[in-house]
């Protein structure tokens, strides 16, 4: 990789952090600004992978990525118009749904040998077990169930067919994006126990936003290889 990705993997970092000081210091618009900026670096790494590696599979994760930068801004758009809170909170869901089902359109093709329906299975399982704890021990509302049903499925079949290329095609390609897909995955888990567990803390809040970002970060890295 040129030194100007490991510069915009810098930054962003750097405006990830400022993000997350400036989010809990309630300052909501410079929030949005800083993690906007901040998404804008992996979006940039993905477009430069995009156009100078040639990889079919490229300009769906670059589009799957850009629709992570919107989620992000979405998301911490909720804090700024308070009254239409909820209806941008599914909004940001379902445009991090799209970007998932992006890079599940660009990881299947990939999966021509490996066991691509036990990957499946076992994302839904684990997606399944997951809802289920949920919503004994959580108080969700019925929007947000239904959203979460599809985006966890998602989330936990798209890191099992990227654990599954990893183990059954390793490259340096299927590792770095594998583990990018864990660190997302985690950090949707801790998003959601912090915000309808009832119990939530700014050192959950840390952990779900880092890594996240080393997830998406790696994601873009991957498209080099």
């Amino acid at each position: 990789m040129k030194p100007i990705i490991y510069l915009l993997i810098a930054l962003g970092c750097i405006l990830q952090g400022l993000f997350i000081k400036v989010e809990h210091e309630e300052k909501y618009i410079p929030a949005v600004i800083l993690k906007g900026l901040a998404a804008f670096m992996f979006v940039s790494i993905g477009y430069i992978a995009y156009t100078r590696v040639n990889n079919p599979f490229n300009k769906t994760f670059f589009i799957g990525l850009v629709f992570g930068m919107l989620g992000d801004i979405l998301l911490n758009l909720r804090h700024v118009f308070k009254k239409q809170g909820q209806k941008i909170f599914l909004l940001g869901i379902l445009v991090f749904l799209i970007g998932h089902i992006l890079y599940l359109a660009g990881l299947i093709p990939q999966a021509r040998h490996v066991w691509i329906w036990p990957c499946i299975l076992a994302g839904i399982v684990l997606a399944g077990g997951l809802l289920a704890y949920i919503f004994k021990t959580m108080e969700v509302k019925k929007a947000f169930k239904i959203f979460g049903v599809f985006y966890l499925g998602a989330v936990f079949i798209m890191m099992c067919i990227a654990i599954g290329i990893a183990i059954f095609t390793p490259s340096k390609r299927s590792i770095i994006y594998c583990i990018g897909a864990i660190l997302f995955t985690l950090s949707d888990v801790i998003l959601i126990f912090n915000t309808f567990s009832g119990v939530s803390t700014f050192g959950r809040r840390i952990a779900n936003l880092s890594l996240y970002y080393i997830g998406q970060i790696l994601i873009a890295v991957s498209l080099f290889y």
